[in-house]
């Protein structure tokens, strides 16, 4: 089919009905419910009918997807195959109910359109009477697709007042399959199996410090699993030691839909949460116990976070995904303990104890001085590298990119402006106190205040760039006392050259046994001894520079 042959034939007085064409047709409902069902049924039997019964036109199997939402195309399979099929020639022209049938994205309804017609494919939106054949489609289209898009936006407002008016109303929302209760018409009762093991969680949490990994494992021992019969996910654990409805209080806007079409949330900061006692949540443990499990796991996490951040670079986890334990293939992960000393730990003996897994734990320090003396027979001239790495900084200009961090700050700037417009609407809507909402607003300006002079010192250094001479002796400096390894060893130089290591079956708390795989030559073994620390290396036949074997 050509599309301007069809357009002169329409001008000159034919109508669509006495084209020759090859015509299907597109239908969907937004939900998976009987009505919604049988009204797909009529759309199909309808549009099969009415292309059947004109001479000119030859039917071709229509497209259906059943219980997808309109905003977006991404999801819709059917839809989908038709713009393939449509774009390999299997048909001429789609008939379908209306625009919002194609999509309630403005930009998805002209993009798909345009696509159709460049591939001489016209679609007839029927409710709406836009044939994309005719010439002044193109202009319509964009009003009604507007027209639907804006539907959406206030569907997705009028969604926002009823909910706020249920939680009025006494209407508990939410998830339906919260642990430890049963919810019926917007109601939440207790169940009583569940309610124990919530109550045997904020205990061994909050009144024996027990970890949330340890909570997991001995629930699975108790006999307490998920409704799926695995150990608790350490997550759902946290989620629970974390909800407020546990002490029967009511908590929202804990995340926010920042846009309705694609329907992406953020998460909100907990003190932008409200929250408020419930007489409509029954309360699975008082408030005392939940506010200590609550504040203890805050003060944990804090302190978890302090740590990370304060650990020096060459502890950057560089060990992630590359310590393999031999029985179980799985990896092993990384623990912060209480001293600040950073372990490795197979992921089988994380979650189900040392009668699972007798690989011995591996720590940060020992993993570092094995690589810095494999690594000390690699580095043969280290001025000869020094050398190189110099000429190579002195001939390339400066490449931070100081353009994607001031993009971010941007966008955090970007953020808190929206948060500010939230605000003031919960403060219009009565949903804070005026004092609330200047607490939190005048927070919100500080936190702005930091990132436009972070912005400006970004935007100074941007603008400076380059390396100076100061700043080169003091990356020689730096790079003698790496490849000496005075400071231990570097997480990069790591992630350059090791690939995995592997912890052998053989291996116990007393005596470590370890292959090493770097990312050339033969697998290396080592093993060392505690608490002496002594390790000793012996090599198979090798392209690595040979050296020679050492005790530590």
């Amino acid at each position: 089919m050509n599309v301007l042959r069809i357009r002169n034939e329409l001008r000159n007085g034919k109508t669509i009905f006495d084209l020759a064409l090859r015509v299907t047709f597109y239908a969907r409902v937004s939900t998976d419910k009987d009505e919604q069902l049988n009204s797909l049924e009529n759309q199909v039997q309808y549009y099969t009918e009415l292309i059947r019964s004109k001479p000119n036109w030859t039917y071709v199997e229509g497209y259906i997807d059943e219980g997808i939402s309109g905003t977006s195309t991404k999801k819709r399979d059917s839809f989908l195959r038709m713009i393939a099929d449509a774009k390999a020639g299997r048909f001429d022209f789609i008939i379908t109910k209306e625009i919002s049938r194609f999509s309630r994205s403005t930009l998805d309804s002209i993009k798909y359109t345009q696509e159709l017609l460049e591939h001489d494919v016209g679609v007839l939106f029927q409710n709406d009477n836009i044939n994309t054949l005719d010439s002044d489609s193109e202009f319509r289209l964009v009003v009604m697709a507007g027209v639907a898009q804006d539907e959406v936006r206030k569907l997705s407002e009028r969604l926002k007042f009823g909910f706020r008016q249920a939680i009025k109303n006494g209407h508990v929302l939410g998830n339906d399959q919260l642990w430890g209760y049963d919810k019926k018409d917007c109601k939440l009762t207790i169940n009583e199996a569940e309610a124990v093991i919530i109550r045997r969680i904020f205990d061994l949490y909050a009144n024996k410090g027990v970890g949330v990994r340890t909570i997991s494992r001995i629930l699975y021992d108790e006999g307490h699993t998920s409704r799926q019969g695995n150990a608790f996910n350490v997550l759902t654990i946290r989620h629970i030691l974390c909800n407020p409805k546990y002490k029967g209080w009511y908590c929202a806007n804990m995340s926010q839909t920042v846009d309705y079409r694609t329907k992406r949330k953020i998460f909100l900061d907990e003190s932008e949460w409200i929250t408020y006692p419930d007489p409509a949540i029954p309360a699975i443990v008082s408030e005392e116990l939940w506010d200590r499990a609550h504040a203890l796991y805050k003060k944990r996490s804090t302190e978890a976070r302090a740590r990370a951040s304060g650990a020096s670079f060459h502890n950057r986890y560089p060990y992630s995904g590359k310590l393999i334990c031999e029985e179980h293939q799985t990896s092993f992960h990384r623990q912060v303990l209480d001293s600040g000393k950073e372990i490795w730990q197979c992921r089988v003996y994380r979650n189900r104890g040392r009668a699972a897994c007798a690989a011995p734990q591996l720590r940060t320090d020992e993993l570092n001085k094995i690589m810095a003396d494999i690594f000390t027979s690699l580095v043969e001239d280290r001025e000869a590298i020094i050398r190189a790495v110099m000429t190579v900084l002195r001939a390339v200009p400066q490449e931070h990119d100081y353009g994607k961090d001031i993009h971010r700050i941007e966008a955090e700037m970007d953020s808190i402006s929206a948060k500010k417009d939230r605000l003031l609407e919960m403060s219009i809507e009565g949903i804070l106190s005026k004092a609330e909402f200047k607490q939190r607003n005048d927070g919100f300006n500080e936190q702005f205040k930091r990132l436009e002079q972070t912005l400006e010192t970004l935007r100074g250094e941007e603008q400076r760039g380059g390396i100076t001479a100061g700043q080169l002796a003091g990356i020689h400096e730096a790079l003698e006392r790496m490849l000496t390894f005075e400071d231990g060893v570097d997480a990069k130089l790591v992630t350059t050259i090791l690939d995995h290591i592997i912890v052998k079956k053989e291996s116990t708390k007393e005596r470590v046994s370890l292959e090493i795989h770097l990312k050339f030559g033969d697998p290396l073994g080592v093993a060392f001894d505690r608490p002496s620390s002594s390790f000793r290396g012996s090599r198979s036949r090798s392209t690595i520079p040979s050296r020679r074997s050492r005790t530590t």
